[in-house]
């Protein structure tokens, strides 16, 4: 199996994706914070927003993470063709 070189633009566009991940996740970040004072002053209950918040959050954050690492990891892992192994193998 031969290793090939990803086009720039390939490459853009998966560095695209993490970005509109992260954008997407602090969107939704900020919105249930704004609900959160909103409620506040308005003097609501906001139990609805904090429970929503409390499992959200951690949620999206964890989901956006994890998109991330796994991107960074398949990066990393890449080795050009002629690269040795650790081994001292040449990678096919």
């Amino acid at each position: 199996m031969e290793l090939k070189q990803t086009t720039p633009w390939i490459f853009a566009l998966q560095v695209l994706s993490v970005a509109l991940i992260w954008v997407f996740v602090l969107g939704v970040i900020s919105w249930i914070l704004h609900l959160l004072r909103l409620s506040q002053r308005l003097h609501d209950v906001p139990s609805a927003s904090v429970g929503i918040s409390i499992v959200a959050i951690p949620v999206f954050l964890t989901g956006a993470g994890v998109l991330t690492y796994v991107f960074i990891g398949l990066q990393r892992g890449r080795r050009r063709p002629g690269e040795m192994a650790k081994n001292g193998e040449e990678v096919p």
